[in-house]
C-alpha cells in the first residue's frame, strides 16, 4: 500500500551542524571488527572500508548511487512514493505512522530503497537501492513496488536491472501486504528471464529474510560485499530456536560463495569496473537478442565465471567448479 507524499520529493532532510567554532562529528571512526581508529577523511578515500582488517562499513542508499554509476548519471524515481498503514498498526510505543515519520525525519529519506537509471561506463542500466537506515532496510509495500517498478523498466527498455540489498526482511508492520511483495517481485524477474534481460544482485551487509528468499538470490549473476551477513534468520534468531551457538563465519559471504549461493565476493573498490564488465559481456544487439539460443545464454554465463575477480585460489575453484550455481 502505498501513495504520493506531498510537497518536496527528496523528503525531509536530518539537521546539519556546521559553522565556525562546531566540531566535527566525526573526525575519528572505529572499526567495529578490529577496534582500529580510523582518521575520517582517510576512510572515506578507502570507500568507507577498514585499511587494517578490511571492514565494509555500511553504505547509505545515495553513497552506494555515487560509488557505482557514472557521476552526474542517476536519475531517481518514484522518490516522492510513501508507505501507508493498511493495518492500523500499533505496538507498545508508537503506531506505524509515527514511525515512519520519525525515519523520514531521521533518515532523509522517504523509504527504505531508491529507484531510478542511470550508466556505468557509458552502459545504461534500471536499479534500484536499498538502505539499511531506514527501518532496517525492511520491505514493505513501497520497497517491493519501487523493486518492482526497476524491474519493469529494464524490461521496458530493454537494459539490464541491478539490484542492491540490505535488508532485515519483510516488514511486520504491514503484515500479509509486505509478504506479497515477494511474490510481485519474483513475478516480475520471471518476466524479466523470458525477455532474456539480465538482472544481476549485488548483496550487501547485511541481508536477510524475505529480501533473501526472493529477488537477492535470483539474479542472472550474484555479487557479494566480503563479510555480508547474508541468511535467511539471522545468527541470534537461529541460537534462541536452536540454543546453539554457531560458528564464526557461517552466515557470511564467504560461506555462501563456499557452498554455491553466490557467484562471486567483490572487494567494494573492485564492484563498477566488475559490473562494467558483466554489462559489457551480457550487450546483445537488439536483433539478436530475441532470437539468441539457450545454449549462447549458457556459453555466456561460462564466461561470466572467468570474468569476476576472485580473491584466492580457493576462491577460483569454488567458483569454476561450480557453474550449476549460475541462472539461466
Amino acid at each position: 500500500m502505498a501513495k504520493e507524499a506531498a510537497g518536496s520529493s527528496g523528503g525531509p532532510q536530518p539537521e546539519q551542524r556546521s559553522g565556525p567554532g562546531v566540531a566535527p562529528d566525526n573526525l575519528m571512526v572505529k572499526c567495529p571488527k578490529c577496534k582500529e581508529i580510523l582518521y575520517s577523511r582517510d576512510w572515506e578515500k578507502n570507500l568507507k572500508v577498514c585499511s587494517r582488517c578490511n571492514y565494509h562499513f555500511r553504505l547509505t542508499a545515495h553513497e552506494r548511487v555515487n560509488l557505482l554509476l557514472d557521476p552526474g548519471s542517476f536519475v531517481e524515481l518514484d522518490a516522492a512514493m510513501v508507505s501507508v498503514d493498511p493495518l492500523n498498526f500499533v505496538s507498545r510505543s508508537q503506531s506505524y505512522a509515527e514511525k515512519l515519520q520519525e525515519e523520514r525525519a531521521k533518515v532523509g529519506l522517504n523509504e527504505g530503497a531508491i529507484r531510478g537509471y542511470g550508466t556505468i561506463e557509458g552502459l545504461p542500466l534500471s536499479l534500484a537501492v536499498m538502505d539499511f537506515r531506514f527501518i532496517g532496510g525492511s520491505m514493505g509495500s513501497v520497497v517491493g513496488e519501487k523493486v518492482t517498478r526497476a524491474i519493469e523498466l529494464g524490461l521496458e527498455r530493454r537494459w539490464p536491472v541491478l539490484v542492491v540489498s540490505t535488508s532485515g526482511g519483510a516488514r511486520m508492520q504491514e503484515g500479509f501486504y509486505s509478504l506479497l511483495q515477494m511474490a510481485k517481485t519474483v513475478a516480475a524477474l520471471a518476466r524479466l528471464s523470458e525477455a532474456h534481460i539480465p538482472y544481476f544482485s549485488l548483496i550487501t551487509d547485511p541481508t536477510t529474510g524475505g529480501v533473501t528468499a526472493s529477488f537477492a538470490m535470483l539474479g542472472d549473476v550474484i555479487l557479494a560485499e566480503p563479510g555480508a551477513l547474508i541468511a535467511f534468520a539471522g545468527p541470534r534468531v537461529i541460537e534462541q530456536f536452536m540454543h546453539v551457538k554457531l560458528p564464526e563465519g557461517t552466515v557470511n559471504s564467504e560461506f555462501v560463495l563456499q557452498h554455491g549461493m553466490i557467484d562471486a565476493v567483490v572487494h567494494r573498490r573492485e564492484l563498477r569496473a566488475t559490473l562494467a564488465r558483466l554489462l559489457r559481456l551480457y550487450k546483445v544487439p537488439e536483433a539478436a537478442r530475441a532470437q539468441q539460443p539457450a545454449s549462447a545464454t549458457a556459453q555466456s554465463q561460462v564466461e561470466v565465471a572467468t570474468l569476476l575477480p576472485r580473491q584466492s585460489s580457493q576462491s577460483r575453484a569454488e567458483v569454476g567448479g561450480g557453474q550449476d550455481g549460475l541462472r539461466s
